[in-house]
């Protein structure tokens, strides 16, 4: 198994272009992480709330055009 420490020594040695595509792996990975844990949250009612909050700030007048 490759320690943490290994991995890192070897991000640092990659040319910038290898280091880039690297990067925006791991980038694309994080979001498709957080997307995933949206929908499971979502499925379970977690964020409910939020659609709470906005009827109340819609119903108050809170609200403003983007």
């Amino acid at each position: 198994m490759v320690t943490v420490e290994e991995i890192k020594s070897a991000v640092e040695s990659l040319p910038e272009d290898d280091y880039l595509r690297l990067r925006s792996w791991i980038l694309e990975k994080e979001w498709e992480t957080w997307d995933q844990k949206i929908k499971e949250d979502s499925k379970k009612g977690r964020l409910d709330f939020l659609i709470h909050e906005a009827l109340e700030a819609k119903e108050k007048g809170n609200l403003i055009d983007l």
